[in-house]
């Protein structure tokens, strides 16, 4: 097929599918126009964030806390798991095919199910609070985590592991000497990166019961107490700036 045949093709089907979307979404720019300026209830909302409500700036830390909590521990366990499984996936130093294979379908499908998925079940099987949230996030991240442990593994220099398998050293001494020293600084790197979307993810698992600032957040909104509302919001976006620069900063380090 020509190269311009083949664009036009390409561009027929991604404006199809494109007008197919709005139509199955019910996109409609004026039901959107009539939902924030026509309404009471936008109005309404927006008039009673002010002014924020500073007397539940306590119980609001001391929820943020948690939230930090959840997603550290989380992403703390996640890491202790999926690193050894991560030696069993790379491609270059898998002990046999099938033990590579079935690692990374394991990763690839523990990371397919949604964190907020996970989460309900473990809401139900664990009852509301901090504990569901921290193994959802746990479960969720040993997928994400484990595939970016295994890329890094897969990019490392072959030389420094030929020269130790020179010397006669055994396998769990060429991955000791060979494969962990230039893997390390990546995987303290990503494990950073996942635990700044960790502490994201934790805030948005307070909607299911999981426990931390975000279950204060929808608490507050189905009470209607929205002064509280914009005390929280203005917290929770304090919170993802000051992770995304530490995060950032240690992340830049450590490459």
């Amino acid at each position: 097929m020509p190269k311009r045949t083949f664009n036009i093709l390409l561009a027929a089907v991604v404006i199809g599918f494109t007008v197919w979307s709005l139509q199955a979404t019910g996109f409609d720019p004026a039901a959107i126009i009539d939902g924030f300026f026509r309404k009471p209830f936008f109005r309404q909302f927006l008039a009673g964030l002010w002014p924020l409500n500073w007397t539940i700036l306590d119980q609001v830390a001391a929820q943020t806390l948690v939230t930090i909590q959840i997603a550290w521990l989380g992403t703390l366990i996640a890491a202790i798991i999926a690193l050894p499984i991560s030696f069993l996936a790379a491609r270059n130093i898998a002990p046999s095919i099938p033990v590579g294979a079935l690692s990374r379908f394991f990763f690839n499908a523990d990371r397919s199910v949604d964190v907020m998925i996970v989460a309900l079940v473990l809401v139900a099987a664990v009852g509301l609070g901090p504990l569901a949230g921290t193994l959802a996030i746990a479960i969720h991240t040993i997928g994400s985590l484990g595939k970016l442990f295994a890329e890094a593994i897969e990019s490392i220099d072959r030389g420094p592991i030929e020269a130790i398998e020179s010397t006669g050293a055994t396998r769990s001494q060429v991955i000791r000497w060979g494969v962990v020293p230039q893997v390390l600084p990546h995987i303290v790197s990503f494990f950073l990166y996942r635990l700044e979307l960790n502490i994201r993810s934790a805030v948005v698992l307070g909607i299911v019961g999981a426990g931390g600032i975000g279950f204060l957040l929808v608490d507050n909104i189905r009470q209607f107490q929205y002064q509280n509302v914009s005390m929280i919001l203005l917290v929770i976006v304090a919170l993802v700036m000051a992770i995304d620069f530490i995060s950032g900063t240690l992340r830049s380090r450590m490459v």
